[in-house]
């Protein structure tokens, strides 16, 4: 697999959202018969290809054929439905509708356009990232390099600007202006006063833009709804739950008790734990749909989440936790059929049984405790992750013969060795 870097993926992240933002802006010309800027920043660039990119570039490589297409479809579903959900979430409108096109979800999302863009993907990930490394590779690399720092930059203040514009948070909303025009002369004008452009640019971009109602929430109750401490604090619960179920499923079908945590403190799953507390926050809002239309969810956005997963942590610290190769129906040994149908199983059951049950009891925690506990918790957490990744790294840097020549390496060496990583990671192999 291609290592890619962190200069790497930026270069990506904006060629492709610059060429998203000309194919958007192309369409929307061309159907309304009219120039309709389109992108979620005031500069040229939309942002949903640049991260749909970089996702599909790095986790999708592996695959060729009819399976990176699939693929690619659904990384390009899901990129647009969580980017507009948050839309909604933060500035209660949506951009865009489906809902007059075949095979929508709730007119965020829709079969055609996620097969388009999942075409669109198969290219970017088959052919153009060689183009543009090659590319890159031929330009100086000074040039390279500045370029990137002030196309960095630039994104920073036209991101921020545009969110004090339109919020009208600013106390100088004059330097924001004037930042923002500066930004416009890469692009055509859309009127005289930026605050006033900005909302028409998302009018003409996003004819279809309706408003969505503000939901006020009851300040008296715990995490009431889905809001950022009920995540929280559920991605907790199923990090722990996944942990013991894995445990005693292992116990089960192998007969050894195994650990199946992801960090060396205590018993908890990041994959499982993320993989609740996102579902639960994309889904919330269909947690009463049919068991069906549950378990086909669960199933394609687990099997994608999965495989993500496995090729993340292949690269980032040179191990595989899990080989399915010898299961059939196995894509690549990263996920198979059987465990895709166990995704759709447990979001069944947990929107079903298990969320109704742990939401309320959530609920029940007074205000003030439950925020100051779920901080702590996140403060642990981050801690937790920090020395996890340093104990593999570790743990890799010791199976390639490198010698401690830090105070960190030293500090690894010493409390967490190549036994007390094995047990705690049993299945964690070189690749």
């Amino acid at each position: 697999m291609i290592q890619f870097t962190g200069y790497d993926l930026l270069w990506l992240f904006f060629i492709y959202s610059f060429v998203g933002w000309v194919l958007e802006t192309a369409a929307a010309t061309f159907m309304h018969r009219k120039f309709s800027n389109r992108g979620l920043v005031n500069g040229p660039l939309c942002i949903l290809y640049g991260v749909g990119a970089v996702a599909m570039s790095v986790g999708l490589q592996e695959l060729t054929g009819l399976w990176l297409f699939l693929f690619a479809s659904l990384y390009a579903a899901v990129t647009e439905f969580v980017a507009g959900k948050l839309i909604e979430r933060f500035y209660h409108k949506r951009w865009w509708d489906y809902s007059k096109s075949k095979w929508n979800l709730d007119g965020y999302i829709c079969l055609p356009v996620s097969l388009i863009k999942g075409a669109l993907g198969y290219v970017v990930v088959k052919y153009a990232n060689r183009w543009v490394f090659r590319l890159l590779a031929i330009l100086p690399q000074l040039l390279v390099h500045i370029v990137l720092l002030v196309l960095i930059g630039v994104l920073v203040v036209d991101v921020l600007a545009s969110y004090l514009l339109v919020t009208g948070k600013s106390r100088h909303p004059e330097k924001w202006l004037e930042a923002n025009n500066k930004i416009d002369r890469f692009r055509i004008r859309l009127g005289n006063k930026i605050a006033g452009s900005i909302e028409k640019r998302m009018t003409k971009a996003y004819p279809k833009a309706s408003f969505v109602e503000k939901v006020t929430k009851d300040k008296t109750v715990f995490a009431k709804g889905c809001d950022f401490y009920k995540i929280v604090m559920l991605f907790f619960v199923g990090a722990f739950l996944g942990d013991i179920t894995e445990t005693i499923f292992c116990r089960i079908t192998a007969g050894v008790w195994m650990s199946r945590s992801s960090v060396v403190w205590g018993p908890f799953s990041i994959v499982w734990g993320l993989a609740i507390a996102m579902v639960t926050a994309m889904l919330y809002k269909y947690k009463d749909r049919s068991d069906g239309f549950l378990f086909w969810t669960g199933t394609f956005l687990g099997g994608a989440y999965e495989y993500l997963c496995s090729v993340f942590t292949e690269l980032v610290f040179g191990k595989v936790f899990w080989d399915y190769s010898w299961m059939p129906f196995n894509l690549g040994g990263r996920i198979n059929l059987l465990y895709c149908f166990f995704w759709g199983i447990a979001a069944v059951v947990w929107f079903k049984i298990l969320y109704p049950k742990i939401s309320g009891l959530i609920e029940k925690i007074p205000v003030v405790i439950g925020k100051t506990v779920t901080w702590m918790l996140i403060v642990f957490m981050c801690c937790n992750v920090v020395v996890s990744c340093m104990a593999l790294i570790r743990y890799d840097e010791r199976g390639r013969q490198v010698k401690a020549t830090q105070s960190w390496q030293v500090y690894m060496d010493e409390h967490y060795d190549d036994a007390k990583m094995a047990h705690i990671y049993p299945n964690a192999k070189t690749k």
